[in-house]
This record gives structure tokens, C-alpha cells and sequence, in this order.
């Protein structure tokens, strides 16, 4: 891979896919170009106008551009300060024998947005593989955890006890409907296809001698050279940018996913109860050797963020499009649409590297279970004494008071929670000591979450992922290894 091979960012240079990178790169954009040109001339022909098979010929032995060609396309654009017409005059270098029709009829708009139309869909498929493997990785985190009792958190206390494992259900669904939303994107985009500087297709009238049946002929055989099923009815000299929030909304959406997937292992490592892949040569911090951030999961933070005010762009660049069209929406798409793929791209490989190694600290998990249990228990041991001919009111009472004692043993003096003692010490509670290893049990407290769990999977989870392309996807994907 060369230096034209690669989208020249620090963002992607260091941890963007390979193939993410390349669909965004200077070498395949113009390559697109050339082939949006190629598959022009094609048509036209097919439909009379006099095009030599020498001129195809050439244009099709030329798709790819060589360091040489690149230095000519620069030095051309900077004497004619247009990048397409540029790119035209390189093309003809190459290909003398198309250099008279190459671009004939077409506006510049004909490559550049049919060639964006072309990224966004490429693009669109490549984040859809890597959900797949992200959901069938979190999946098995899941059924391997669906029992294990975890304490469960409300505005970040202690709430009623929940699953390890059903905790990641809970990122999972929001990862479907984000492989859903993706997907209906991926389906809806069209081809530009040719439709003139304007969109009115005059200058395609005018070269097949008024003729609107080739025309319309042309733009159907555009698009399906192209790989498109359909072509959008109408434009103007571009597509709607409205195509562009709609691409870009759904990629927003997933890194609020995102986010909130990496803030829950963040908060679950400070409290040493699940932790990210951690190497053992790794080093936390330069001052604290102890320390181990949680770093994988900040930077997913950090780039979600990045990932959600994108499509801001996209929707102020489409509500000032004047007319038919306006260049300030260039400059702010060339840096908007490749950073949003990108960084949709780094956060899902960081959201895979971690779900395969996301390391469970279960002793921990029922250590913190230990301290709050006792207090959840309350009400199953007061139904436990009225089942045993104790009065209710008289039983909350007790357990009031003696619940009253242990927190102060807990907030004050910072001492162990010793309620479950106190139930024991005191006589009232006889009739029911012999059952309280079974009302304190763990898993009594998390309801049908295991249930849930295996349900979830089986119901949504295997349907979204059985079609050949994710399995596909799956078999195929390699453990992530991040460079820091």
C-alpha cells in the first residue's frame, strides 16, 4: 500500500480499518472517478453516439492511477484550480483515444457525488459486517454470564440485584436496532446517476438529438454499470444532502450506543468488578504504577462523542443549499463524511477488541452483593415471619430498627454491614433463622433475568445474525489487537 492508498489522517493512519481507510483514500476516490467516466462512456455508446472500442479499451487498462499520474493531476489542479477537470486532462494522458469524450455531457457533480453515493453505500456495508461480530461477541459474553447475580444500579445506588449477563442484553438490543438502522440506510441510497448541471439532463438531450427516451435510457444503464438499483428521480447539480443526514443519523445514533456500552465498563472497572483487556506489560499510568485505566473504553468515549455532532454538519450543510446547488457544502462534506466512517469504523473494532477480553471478577461482584443483600432481603424476611404466624406490622418494625442500626454500623463507623447478625441474635426472628441461607440466596433476587437472557438470544439475536452475509462476517473476523 502506497502513500496514495490511505485517507491522510492521524485518526485513520493509526487505527482505522485497512478497507475503511482505502474507500476514503485519494487512490481509490479518483480511481471511482475513472471508472464513473469509463462506465459514461459505455453508455453512451451502447446508444450511438460515436465512441471507438479504442477509446474504452484505453480507459479500462487505465482505472488505476500510477505516483506519476497523481503529480500531473496535482501540478494540472493547481494551474486550473478545479480538481475534476483535472482529473479529466490526467485521464486523457493515459487514454489519448478518449480524451475528446471522457466527461462529455456530464458536470462535475456526475463523479464527485456519484462517487460519494458509491463510498457511503461501500461504507454502510462495512460497518454492518463489523456490528455483526460485535453483537455475536457481546452475545456469548452474555449466555456465558446469564446467572451470575449482579448487584444492579439506579441513578448509579444500589438497586435490586440483575445478571451479568443481562446486563449486556441491554447493549446488544441497542446494537440491533443500530445494525437495523444502518441497514435501512445501506438499502436506501440511490445513485445520482446523469442528470446535468442543473438536473434537467439538457446537455444529454442535446447529444442525442432530442431524443428523451435515451436519456432516460442512459441513466438507467449509469446506474446499473454502476452497481445501483435505482437512481434518485430528480436532483439538482447534486443529490440532496438530505441523503447525508440520513446516512449520517443512523452512525450518530450508534455512538450514543457506543458510549454508553464503554461508560458502563468504566464505571463496572472502578468498582473492580469488570475490566477491558488489560496486556500484562501494560502501563497505566507513568506516575502510578498500580493503575489500570481504562483506556480502550475513554477512547471509545471520546471518538462516540466525535461520532454524534457530525451529522450536525450534515443537516446545517443541507438546510443551506440554495437552489440548485452551492459550493459551501464541499469543503465541509470532504472532512465530514470520511471522519464519520472512520470513526464509526475505530469505535467498533475498540468495542471488539474489548468484548473479547472483558475480564469478570466474580468474588468481587459477590462481595458487593454481601454488603447490600441484607437490606434487599428485608421484605422476604418480614413475609417470611407473617408466613410463620407473625404479625406484619410487628415484623417491619423489628426489621426497622435493626436495619436502622446496621446502617449506622455501615455510614458511620465504616464498619461491615451486620444485619443478617443482629436478625440472628435476637429471638423474635426463631421461627425463621433455619431460613435464611435461602433468603439471602443471590439468585432468588435477579427474577427471570437468566430466563430472559436465553430468550433474548434465541428470539433476536440468532435471526439477526443467521443470514450468510453475517455468518459470513463472523467466520471470517480476526481477533482485534490494538495499538495504543
Amino acid at each position: 500500500m502506497d502513500a496514495f492508498d490511505t485517507y491522510q489522517t492521524p485518526l485513520s493512519s493509526r487505527y482505522a480499518s485497512k478497507e475503511m481507510a482505502y474507500l476514503f483514500s485519494p487512490s481509490n476516490r479518483f480511481y471511482t472517478w475513472r471508472k464513473l467516466w469509463l462506465n459514461l462512456a459505455i453508455a453512451e455508446k451502447e446508444l450511438g453516439l460515436p465512441i471507438s472500442d479504442e477509446a474504452i479499451s484505453q480507459m479500462k487498462e487505465n482505472l488505476h492511477l500510477s505516483p506519476e499520474q497523481f503529480d500531473i493531476a496535482a501540478k494540472e489542479e493547481k494551474k486550473r484550480r478545479h480538481d475534476v477537470m483535472a482529473h479529466v486532462y490526467t485521464f486523457g494522458t493515459v487514454a489519448p483515444a478518449a480524451a475528446g469524450i471522457i466527461h462529455l455531457g456530464a458536470t462535475s457533480c456526475y463523479v464527485t457525488d456519484n462517487a460519494d453515493l458509491i463510498f457511503l453505500r461501500d461504507g454502510l456495508e462495512y460497518l454492518i459486517r463489523s456490528l455483526y461480530v460485535l453483537i455475536s461477541r457481546l452475545s456469548a459474553f452474555a449466555a456465558q454470564y446469564r446467572d451470575l447475580p449482579t448487584l444492579g444500579f439506579t441513578h448509579f445506588q444500589p438497586a435490586q440485584l440483575t445478571t451479568v449477563g443481562k446486563r449486556a442484553t441491554l447493549w446488544i438490543q441497542e446494537l440491533l436496532w443500530d445494525l437495523r438502522n444502518i441497514k435501512r440506510a445501506r438499502e436506501d441510497i440511490g445513485l445520482r446517476g446523469v442528470k446535468g448541471t442543473t438536473g434537467t439532463q439538457a446537455s444529454f438531450l442535446a447529444l442525442f438529438d432530442g431524443n428523451h427516451e435515451k436519456v432516460e435510457a442512459l441513466d438507467e444503464l449509469v446506474t446499473k454499470l454502476s452497481g445501483f438499483d435505482y437512481a434518485y428521480p430528480v436532483t439538482s447539480q447534486t443529490y440532496s444532502r438530505k441523503i447525508d443526514i440520513d446516512v449520517l443519523a443512523p452512525l450518530a445514533s450508534f455512538g450514543a450506543t457506543a458510549h454508553k456500552i464503554a461508560t458502563d465498563i468504566r464505571l463496572l472497572a472502578n468498582l473492580k468488578e469488570v475490566e477491558e483487556p488489560f496486556e500484562s506489560t501494560q502501563i497505566g499510568s507513568s506516575a502510578m504504577a498500580y493503575k489500570r485505566n481504562p483506556m480502550r473504553c475513554e477512547r471509545v468515549c471520546s471518538l462516540s462523542r466525535h461520532l454524534m455532532i457530525l451529522q450536525q454538519n450534515a443537516l446545517m450543510t443541507s438546510s443551506v443549499q440554495w437552489f440548485e446547488r452551492t459550493l459551501d457544502d464541499s469543503a465541509n462534506r470532504r472532512i465530514t463524511l470520511p471522519e464519520a466512517f472512520l470513526t464509526a469504523d475505530i469505535v467498533l473494532s475498540t468495542l471488539q477488541n474489548v468484548s473479547e477480553g472483558l475480564v469478570v471478577y466474580p468474588k468481587v461482584i459477590a462481595r458487593r452483593i454481601a454488603q447490600e443483600l441484607p437490606f434487599m432481603a428485608t421484605e422476604n424476611i418480614i413475609m417470611a415471619l407473617v408466613k410463620a404466624g407473625g404479625d406484619r406490622q410487628e415484623a417491619h418494625e423489628k426489621v426497622r430498627v435493626l436495619s436502622h442500626e446496621a446502617a449506622y454500623q455501615v455510614k458511620q463507623l465504616g464498619l461491615e454491614n451486620d444485619l443478617i447478625e443482629r436478625v440472628k441474635q435476637d429471638p423474635y426472628f426463631d421461627p425463621i433463622k433455619g431460613q435464611l441461607d435461602t433468603l439471602l440466596e443471590p439468585k432468588s433476587f435477579v427474577g427471570r433475568a437468566p430466563e430472559q437472557v436465553d430468550a433474548f438470544l434465541k428470539d433476536w439475536v440468532v435471526p439477526a445474525l443467521k443470514d450468510e452475509k453475517a455468518q459470513e462476517a463472523i467466520r471470517g473476523a480476526q481477533k482485534v489487537e490494538l495499538s495504543v
